[in-house]
């Protein structure tokens, strides 16, 4: 899809002011014609020397031909759009939460297992050339797996994931902007890293480690967005040392995260919603904005405006039974 339009050559859009200059002729000329019809006051004889137009189709034929016009000086002035296209290369880092957290029920048969399995479709939906890494979401972060392209390697880090302590939101960020530098070589030759982008689950708050705020913002830096997922229901909950205790993902902070890296945020309250974000955030990574010059497309609108207008000046002249 097309967004705002921007112009190789702007300076030729000048010529669009002939369209207001056109239509003060136009009512001018009907002005006048107005003035004229008045001097005779017999409009029998007048409508035998000329016959009565229809009014309605003379004004939509200088319509037309003044869209004509502006459809042509658009093009002429060469636009370009940006369009949404598969990007060939890139490198995604699915960081997981594997906070105790993890084990609420809210989300059946319980938070972890289906993060698992949402993780594990997403994985396999990814174009074959992609790079995946794992990097796990406790207290103490990791890289569970570099950047590869072998699916059955990403199967297992994801797979063998285990509960743990804390949760270090903003450490795990860090961890996913050094597995990027992990990143191998295009296979074509190409030296230059592939695009990155972090994908990011959480079910809780920040309980350890460096700012995740400042993080987002390194992340920013590197140009790599993140794609946060906000994980489980409010009334999700977790028994530890005997006591129940509410964990509600911080929803605002993971917002923010999204915000300030260039990403985007969703939530995920059971694991079919976790599918369908997993859907979308692939079909984001998946595409790159890429100018495309549309001239062609505004001469089309140009030319079957024209041949619009000259049907309505045709029937202008014709005699209807």
């Amino acid at each position: 899809m097309l967004n705002v339009l921007n112009f190789a050559d702007p300076e030729r859009l000048w010529v669009l002011l002939l369209i207001p200059l056109l239509i003060a002729a136009y009512v001018f000329a009907l002005l006048r014609k107005n003035k004229i019809g008045m001097r005779f006051t017999n409009t029998t004889i007048l409508s035998r020397v000329a016959p009565r137009q229809s009014q309605w189709r003379r004004h939509l034929a200088v319509a037309l031909s003044l869209l004509s016009l502006g459809a042509l000086s658009i093009a002429w002035a060469r636009p370009t759009g940006s369009e949404m296209v598969p990007r060939e290369r890139a490198t995604v880092v699915l960081v997981m939460d594997v906070s105790l957290s993890m084990q609420a029920t809210d989300v059946k048969p319980n938070r972890l297992d289906a993060a698992k399995a949402a993780a594990l479709k997403f994985v396999s939906a990814l174009p074959a050339q992609y790079n995946v890494a794992v990097v796990s979401l406790a207290g103490n972060t990791a890289v569970r797996l570099p950047p590869t392209t072998d699916r059955a390697q990403a199967r297992q880090a994801i797979n063998t994931l285990k509960l743990q302590d804390s949760t270090a939101i903003g450490e795990s960020i860090y961890s996913a902007l050094e597995a990027l530098q992990m990143a191998p070589t295009g296979a074509d030759g190409n030296a230059d890293p592939a695009p990155g982008a972090i994908v990011l689950l959480s079910d809780g708050q920040n309980t350890a480690g460096r700012s995740p705020v400042q993080a987002a913002a390194a992340a920013k830096k590197a140009g790599v967005p993140i794609y946060t997922i906000a994980y489980g229901t409010d009334n999700g909950y977790v028994d530890l040392d005997g006591k129940r205790e509410s964990v509600p993902p911080d929803r605002e902070l993971l917002q923010k995260l999204a915000t300030d890296s260039g990403g985007a945020k969703f939530d995920a309250a059971d694991q079919a919603q976790l599918d369908r974000v997993y859907t979308n955030i692939r079909s984001e990574v998946g595409q790159v904005p890429t100018r495309t010059e549309t001239t062609a497309l505004w001469a089309g609108y140009g030319l079957a405006f024209a041949v619009v207008a000259a049907l309505a000046a045709v029937s202008l002249g014709a005699r209807w039974p």
